[in-house]
């Protein structure tokens, strides 16, 4: 455990708390007298990153969930190639819930110019989702909320050919006019639509934040790491 004294605090809007290795991955915007700063991802000193569960918890054992605005005691910033807004949280201290933001208000934090990174790169199931390790330098950073007007939802096996019978969930979507098919990584909204038939599902309007995952292979994956619906 690190023993911090006066750690620095950062309050961010929550605006991932996705899954991640046997942890999850929170990210969100600094708040900064109320307006959106930079992102910033509270990580552990693992190897990959991940945070676990006793790691985020308010002091009344709650768990963050999207749009909670937090307070998080930190260590010192840990930037890494692929994901410069990295901070190592301080496992000694409670996170905060200083409050919710309101849905309404997060036009003012969106990503609005495509593209989404690198395209022209993709998995055999995705589009556009892959980013080579080559292409790292052309990223910048790893965190991206963007509004979409519709999403296809897709549930089915994508290996049941080779025999992996497990469901995925796949959010489909065009943004600046590029079409993307990105796994998606929030838990809650998964375990929604894993208790539905396997299927395409039509999503309206909502926000979507995209994230750059760890390396796997030779290559980084762009993922959905969480929906935001526009009337949350």
């Amino acid at each position: 455990m690190w023993a911090v004294e006066n750690p620095p605090v950062k309050r961010i809007v929550c605006l991932a708390n996705s899954r991640k290795m046997s942890g999850r991955c929170v990210a969100g915007y600094e708040l900064v007298d109320g307006r959106p700063g930079d992102w910033v991802r509270p990580v552990s000193s693992r190897e990959h990153d991940e945070v676990a569960l006793e790691e985020q918890r308010y002091e009344n054992g709650d768990i963050p969930q999207l749009l909670d605005i937090i307070d998080i005691p930190l260590v010192a910033a840990r930037p890494r190639l692929h994901q410069p807004e990295n901070w190592l949280l301080n496992p000694d201290c409670y996170w905060n819930k200083a409050g919710r933001f309101e849905v309404a208000r997060l036009p003012s934090f969106l990503d609005t110019e495509g593209p989404l990174w690198v395209n022209g790169y993709e998995s055999y199931n995705g589009l556009n989702d892959e980013i080579p390790a080559s292409r790292l330098h052309d990223i910048g950073s790893s965190l991206k909320l963007i509004s979409v007007s519709a999403v296809q939802i897709h549930v089915y096996r994508p290996g049941a050919a080779f025999g992996n019978p497990k469901r995925r969930v796949q959010a489909h979507f065009s943004f600046c006019g590029v079409d993307y098919r990105l796994w998606i990584t929030d838990p809650l909204f998964e375990a929604g639509y894993l208790a539905v038939p396997d299927g395409v599902h039509a999503l309206g309007p909502c926000y979507l934040t995209v994230s750059i995952g760890e390396l796997y292979g030779e290559s980084y994956y762009k993922l959905v790491a969480a929906v935001i619906g526009a009337a949350q």
